[in-house]
C-alpha cells in the first residue's frame, strides 16, 4: 500500500497527511478550502482540485471529516468512492455514530471495496507528531494492509473487532470522558476566579496533583487567555457529546455526566461561540456568574 489519497486537511488533517508523505507514503490531499490545499502542496504533497483525484488510483483513501454525515456525501452522493479502484480501501478517521459507522462500511463493502473503521484521539498535538490513539475496526486481512499507514500517523493502534462501528464505539467512550474532564476542568478554575485565587497557581497546583488531567493541562492555560488560539472548537464538542448520548441513547444507558457537559458546551455555543477554542467553556461558567 503505498498510494494514499487524504481528504479533509483541516488542523489534524494537514499535519495527518504531511506525516504519511515523510512516512514515504505518496499522498494526494483534497480539501474544499483552497488555503489548505495549498498549504498542503507547500509541505511537498501533491494537492488535488477534486474529490475524485484523492480517490482515482489510490490503495487507500483517508477521510479526516466533520461527520458521518459529510463521509455519506463525498463517497456516495458526489461519487468520489466509484473512482477508487475495487479493492481499494476507505479509512474513516472522522468521530462517528457507531451505526452509523456500521451503515456505511455496508454500503462500501456492496461496491467491492473496504473501510475500516478508525477514529483518533490526540488533537492537534498527536497529530503534528503522528502519536495519535487510532482504534480501529475491520476484517482482520484489510486491517493488516492499512497497518502500515496507521502506524504512520499514530503511536498506538488498538485493534477492536472485525466490525465497522466498534472503533467509533470506543471514541464515544472516550469522548465523553474528554467532554466531562475539559468541563469540571473549566468548574474549578472559574470556582478560584471566584474566589480571588491566583488562577495561574491554582493551575499550577492542579496540573501536579492527583487533580490533574490531560485536558486540564492541555486546556487550563488557554482558559486563561482572552483569545486563544482554536485547536478544537466548542461545536466539536456539541457534536461529539450528541454522538456519546446517542450511543447511550441505543444501549439504554444513563449518561448524566455526559448528558450535563453537552448542555453547558451547547449554553457557549448559543451564546454564538461555538468556533472558539472549546477551553471556552469556561464562559458557560462566568455566565453562571453573571459575567458575560
Amino acid at each position: 500500500m503505498k498510494r494514499i489519497g487524504f481528504v479533509g486537511l483541516g488542523s489534524m488533517g494537514l499535519p495527518m497527511a504531511t506525516n504519511l508523505g515523510a512516512a514515504g507514503f505518496e499522498v494526494t490531499g483534497f480539501d474544499v478550502r483552497a488555503d489548505a490545499r495549498h498549504a498542503f502542496a507547500r509541505t511537498g504533497g501533491r494537492a488535488a482540485d477534486t474529490l475524485a483525484e484523492a480517490f482515482a488510483g489510490q490503495d487507500a483513501t483517508i477521510l479526516m471529516v466533520v461527520n458521518a454525515a459529510q463521509a455519506q456525501d463525498i463517497l456516495f452522493t458526489q461519487g468520489a468512492l466509484s473512482t477508487l479502484p475495487e479493492g481499494g480501501v476507505v479509512i474513516l478517521m472522522a468521530t462517528c455514530p457507531p451505526a452509523a459507522v456500521q451503515a456505511l462500511a455496508a454500503q462500501v463493502e456492496a461496491t467491492g471495496r473496504a473501510l475500516v473503521d478508525a477514529p483518533v484521539s490526540g488533537g492537534v498535538v498527536g497529530a503534528e507528531a503522528a502519536s495519535l490513539t487510532i482504534m480501529a475496526a475491520a476484517p482482520r486481512p484489510v486491517l493488516a494492509r492499512v497497518k502500515p499507514v496507521l502506524d504512520a500517523l499514530g503511536s498506538k493502534v488498538v485493534v477492536l473487532g472485525d466490525t465497522p462501528g466498534q472503533g467509533a464505539t470506543a471514541k464515544a467512550v472516550n469522548q465523553l470522558l474528554c467532554g466531562a474532564h475539559l468541563a469540571i476542568a473549566a468548574e474549578g478554575l472559574s470556582l478560584a476566579e471566584a474566589l480571588g485565587v491566583d488562577t495561574a497557581a491554582m493551575l499550577d497546583i492542579l496540573s501536579g496533583s492527583s487533580a490533574s488531567s490531560w485536558m486540564l493541562k492541555d486546556r487550563g492555560p488557554r482558559m486563561m487567555q482572552d483569545e486563544p488560539p482554536v485547536t478544537s472548537a466548542v461545536d466539536i464538542f456539541v457534536k461529539d457529546l450528541g454522538i456519546v448520548l446517542e450511543a447511550g441513547r441505543d444501549a439504554r444507558v444513563a449518561l448524566p455526566m455526559a448528558a450535563t457537559a453537552l448542555q453547558l458546551f451547547l449554553s457557549v455555543s448559543g451564546r454564538g461561540l461555538g468556533a472558539q477554542d472549546d477551553s471556552q467553556i469556561i464562559a458557560a461558567y462566568r455566565a453562571l456568574r453573571g459575567h458575560i
